[in-house]
């Protein structure tokens, strides 16, 4: 951060500009999308049927895999890497909060240490 940028104004400035992004937010999703390829039971022992695609995600500590149709995987990668934006633009404002609410408000005031 420049020397500017540290002002309580700067950060305001910042953290304005971060939250407009945020604002501007699509749909999200968590998860990881996976094509598979399954091989063929008869006939061709060496053919591969697919790609299949598989969304992967954690829900209430347990991994759940949903099969997606080709129709859905463009839509739910896009709502995975929304998601991804947004966990970056909230890491970016925790970063201001702290030194923002530390130069706006009035701390507790310290004690000398006793000797």
């Amino acid at each position: 951060m420049e020397k500017s940028d540290l002002s309580a104004e700067g950060l305001r400035r910042r953290f304005e500009r971060l939250a407009a992004r945020l604002g501007k937010t699509a749909w999200v999703l968590v998860g990881t999308i996976r094509p598979r390829w399954i091989p063929a039971r008869r006939g061709a022992p060496n053919k591969l049927l697919g790609p299949y695609y598989q969304w992967t995600f954690k829900e209430r500590g347990k991994t759940v895999t949903v099969n997606l149709s080709a129709s859905q995987v463009q839509a739910f990668r896009r709502a995975i890497h929304e998601q991804r934006k947004v966990e970056k633009l909230l890491a970016q404002m925790r970063l201001l909060s702290r030194p923002f609410l530390e130069a706006t408000t009035r701390g507790v005031k310290r004690r000398k240490p006793h000797r």
